[in-house]
Parts: C-alpha cells; sequence; structure tokens
C-alpha cells in the first residue's frame, strides 16, 4: 500500500507517543502458555470452568455461532430470555435486558435517558464507555472530580434542566476504589435525578455473594437507581446487560440505538454467561476469595488496603511501569500496565486483578515476583 502524505501526522503522533512511553502494543495470547495471570477481569476463573465453557458449547449447538439478527428480529432466543430473567432476579432487580457488550450497555442507556434538554452530571472516575455514552447524549454534560458528591449537588441545584442523569462506577476501575453510591443517591433524591451506577467490576466480587455493590447498599429497591453491569468480567463470558424496572427496560427497548441495530449477543456467550451465574449461585465463596487475594496483593506490594479485585500499585513514571510490567513478564507473571491517558500523568501504575482460582502456591509464586520486580535496580526509580 502507497503510504498518503494527507496521514502523514499518523507518524509525528506516533513518535510522540514513543518518546512519552506511551506506544500501545498487542500481544497474543498462547493456549496453555503458563504464566501466571494478574492482567485479565476474569475474577472468579470462570471463564475456563468446565461448565461455563460447556454451556458456551451447548448454546452454540442449540442455536448456532451467531444470533443471526439484531435484538428486535431474530437475534433474541428463549436463551436471551432466560439469562436476563436469571441475572434480574440474581441483582434483586424487576428486569434486564442484555446487550452485546458492557461498551453498549453504557452507551444505549446512557443516550436513552438523557437527550437534549437534559442534564448529565459525569464522576471524574467514570469508565471511558460512560465518558463517550455522554459525548453521544447531546445533553449538558457536567463533569465533576472522582466522588465529589457536593460537586455533584451544587450541579442538579443549579440546573434548569428538568430531566437530570448522575453517572459513575461502582467500583473505579483503574484502583478499584468504591464510589459513594449512598451519597450519590441520596444527591439525585433530593433533586429529583437519576442515578447511573456501572457495576463492571463490582458484579460477582462486592455483596453477598457477588451481587454487586448497589445490592450490597440496599439501593436496588429504588426506580431512580438504573445499573449496568459486563458479562465479560466476573462471569467470564461476553456482553453487557442493563438491570432496572421494566418500565425504563420498555423505554430502552424502543429507543436505546445500541440495541435496536446491534446484532445481539451470539448463543455461546449467553449460554456461558447462565452457566457461570449458576456456578456462582453454588459457590458465593469465590467472591470472599476474590478479596482474600486482594489483601494479599495489597500487603506484599504496599499498596493501598483495596475494596475490591483490583490492587494499584503506582510507580509514577510511564516508562518505569512498563519495565516493571515487562520484567513480571519474563518471570511468568502477566500484570497490566496502565499509563496516561488511562490515568492521570505522573500515577502509571500495575494493576494487578485478584482471582478466586489462584491457589495458594501460585499466589505466593506471584508475590515473589512483584516483591523482587519492585525492588530490580533494572526498572528505572
Amino acid at each position: 500500500m502507497t503510504p498518503s502524505p494527507t496521514l502523514d501526522w499518523l507518524d509525528a503522533a506516533a513518535a510522540d507517543r514513543k518518546a512519552r512511553h506511551l506506544s500501545r502494543v498487542l500481544r497474543p495470547r498462547t493456549a496453555g502458555e503458563g504464566v501466571i495471570d494478574l492482567a485479565s477481569n476474569d475474577y472468579l476463573g470462570l471463564g475456563t470452568h468446565p461448565e461455563v465453557v460447556e454451556g458456551a458449547i451447548a448454546a452454540t449447538r442449540r442455536w448456532g455461532a451467531g444470533a443471526t439478527g439484531s435484538r428486535l428480529v431474530t437475534g433474541t432466543t428463549t436463551d436471551h430470555q432466560a439469562l436476563q430473567a436469571e441475572l434480574a432476579d440474581f441483582t434483586g432487580h424487576p428486569s434486564a435486558l442484555v446487550f452485546s457488550s458492557g461498551y453498549t450497555a453504557n452507551l444505549g442507556v446512557v443516550v436513552a435517558l438523557s437527550g437534549r434538554g437534559s442534564l448529565i452530571v459525569s464522576d471524574g472516575g467514570s469508565h471511558a464507555s460512560l465518558v463517550d455514552a455522554c459525548r453521544l447524549s447531546r445533553a449538558r454534560v457536567v463533569v465533576v472530580e472522582r466522588g465529589d458528591v457536593a460537586a455533584v449537588e451544587r450541579a442538579l441545584a443549579g440546573r434548569s434542566e428538568e430531566r437530570a442523569l448522575v453517572v459513575t462506577d461502582s467500583v473505579y476501575s483503574a484502583d478499584g476504589d468504591l464510589a459513594p453510591l449512598t451519597a450519590l443517591h441520596a444527591a439525585c433524591e433530593g433533586y429529583g435525578a437519576v442515578l447511573l451506577v456501572d457495576e463492571a467490576h463490582g458484579l460477582g466480587v462486592r455483596g453477598a455473594g457477588g451481587r454487586g455493590l448497589v445490592d450490597e447498599l440496599g439501593l436496588t429497591r429504588h426506580e431512580n437507581v438504573v445499573v449496568t453491569a459486563t458479562l465479560s468480567k466476573a462471569l467470564g463470558a461476553q456482553g453487557g446487560v442493563v438491570l432496572t424496572s421494566e418500565r425504563v427496560r420498555d423505554h430502552l427497548v424502543d429507543t436505546a440505538r445500541t440495541f435496536i441495530f446491534d446484532t445481539g449477543l451470539a448463543p455461546a456467550s449467553v449460554g456461558a454467561a447462565r452457566a457461570a451465574l449458576a456456578v456462582l449461585r453454588r459457590e458465593p465463596q469465590r467472591a470472599d476469595r476474590v478479596l482474600e487475594v486482594a489483601e494479599h496483593l495489597a500487603a506484599v506490594t504496599g499498596a493501598d488496603r483495596p475494596s475490591s479485585a483490583v490492587v494499584s500499585v503506582i510507580l509514577g513514571d510511564a516508562e518505569r511501569a512498563y519495565a516493571a510490567s515487562q520484567r513480571c513478564a519474563e518471570l511468568g507473571l502477566r500484570v497490566g500496565c496502565f499509563r496516561p491517558p488511562s490515568v492521570p500523568e505522573g500515577t502509571a501504575r500495575l494493576r494487578l486483578t485478584a482471582r478466586a482460582d489462584l491457589s495458594d502456591a501460585d499466589l505466593s509464586d506471584a508475590c515473589g515476583v512483584l516483591t523482587g520486580v519492585l525492588a530490580d535496580s533494572r526498572v528505572p526509580a
């Protein structure tokens, strides 16, 4: 392919990223590579669970490889319906609507519940999918500092719009801290707003048996609390879900563009998610094990005591964080490396994710690698 001068600006942009140690590289995994994984979001270890794999296989045999169309045409099967009912029952919500990913669930619900003439107050720690949803909404958007309830109240109190939506993660994805959901809900109640909570990192980890932080705090009974979650983290599958009242669900079916115009979730992912949810119901101790492993990792690395599966080891400099992650990989330990723009400048970090299926021996080996790498002179100070 002949390079086009029209796109020569890409070279300068790439050089700038490389100079700041912000270049990304795709590193394909291979089956059976034998590394200890502290980077994936498979918190409960269900992605390779035999029952979950068999659930995917059985659904594929029953329905085929793809959903064949959008949810409103041919993309809804009886398995989709069953998964929605099971997710709603597990989390304590009246209704559920499954999307093709957590990203599309957030895009769909935020846009459908806002629009021109409404206000969105967005927490500064929100996931990129919520940020993008706000940009697409055509609403007036006010971004507040992470967890700043007073700023949320000021934005709601000073609004001229009739409708308002407050959006936040329940568990902030970069460091695993918990959002002040109870206080945020009180602010929404006081000023007539809806609270949208992304439980991507809360489902399967927080709450009784992994039912999520919203359930743990007793907020599921309020219709003005709408929850989204992903099926690709603790449940080890793929897809997203909105958990809400029946009338909000009906509104989404009629108006959420990422539901109406996107191909439905593949049968294999539906089958896997249903099987994973069944395992979690039977083995609720998996959620407790995740937090136990996270606390152990935090103690070894000097990180703050974790509130979720995520343990954030802040190293500051992007070059140092990248070098540390590479050294871990050389020693058979896969860890996450978060650099700007995923995190603020000067806060590059190793992001460790605890797993319920990590054996005591593997945990000990992982801690040994982390201790050595963080003290390694080859990792820039």
